[in-house]
């Protein structure tokens, strides 16, 4: 028996979709929506159903992105992107792991809608120029162009300096532990000094409204939840590929996700709206 292309691709087609919404449950509306479209296409004309499927996803992404493009500007605080619960067998893909970071898809949300579809495609799934621009709907030689612009302004503003996942764990292992206790001054041990916590409550759960520099400030934010709401709870887990961690404060759950350069934190990344909280008890299926 035959496998359909689109259950065969399926993880891939959501990894895409993933990667340039920044939603998961956005991302399943969009599968959805090009199985439709798929299952109306006469697949025996279909040469190569894998970059079919492609161009028909990015096109519903695209659409739903314009659509969160403007819904977004009236988010309530921090957008942060929604945390997936990954396996740690998806960090062994490096730049798979490296592209559904919370750092990059952070840098990814600062790109336009058709420069982050371009991205995606191109320095994450290495698709080549024609079929993007089939994609995306402009030419070749506009789409080199994007390209070309996309991976500048990515370059410049994704952290420069990666430590291996040893360090990452050991990391995140040391902040949780200091988080449970409320240990401010270990807190800011771990912290570079000008570190910066982006926290997302999207107007439902209590966060910061603005991203907090500094590591005073940020330590000090972190420890008074144990202080004002008591027991801290937390749990090591890998989100985006990176080890990360889920806590519970007074029974509200949250997920942190850290980047460390050097051996010291410097960005905190806390989802703290239930609506982006959804899925993590079973990992994400990714693949490029």
């Amino acid at each position: 028996m035959t496998t359909d292309p689109f259950v065969a691709h399926r993880n891939l087609l959501f990894t895409v979709a993933y990667e340039m919404l920044g939603s998961a449950a956005d991302a399943e509306d969009v599968l959805q929506e090009s199985w439709l479209r798929w299952a109306a296409v006469d697949q025996a004309g279909v040469n190569d159903p894998r970059a079919y499927l492609v161009r028909i996803v990015t096109r519903q992404a695209l659409n739903r992105l314009r659509t969160l493009s403007r819904s977004r500007v009236d988010y309530v605080g921090e957008w942060l992107p929604e945390p997936l619960l990954t396996s740690p067998d998806v960090a062994e893909d490096v730049e798979l792991a490296e592209s559904v970071s919370m750092a990059l898809m952070t840098v990814l949300e600062t790109l336009g809608p058709t420069e982050r579809a371009v991205f995606v495609l191109r320095e994450v799934f290495d698709m080549p120029y024609g079929e993007i621009a089939e994609a995306v709907g402009k030419s070749a030689a506009a789409v080199r162009q994007t390209a070309r612009r996309a991976r500048e302004h990515v370059a410049a503003r994704r952290p420069r300096v990666r430590v291996s996942r040893t360090e990452q764990q050991a990391v995140v292992e040391e902040f949780l532990a200091a988080l449970r206790t409320g240990q401010v001054r270990e807190l800011m041990e771990l912290m570079a000094p000008d570190v910066v916590l982006v926290a997302d409550g999207g107007g439902i759960a209590a966060a910061a409204l603005a991203p907090l520099h500094g590591a005073e400030l940020v330590a000090a934010v972190l420890g008074r939840a144990n202080q004002v709401k008591g027991a801290v709870e937390t749990t090591p887990v890998w989100l985006n590929g990176d080890p990360a961690g889920r806590i519970e404060v007074d029974g509200e759950p949250a997920a942190i996700s850290l980047v460390v350069e050097d051996g010291l934190i410097t960005r905190v990344y806390l989802v703290r709206n239930p609506r982006k909280l959804t899925r993590l008890d079973e990992p994400a299926r990714l693949s490029r």
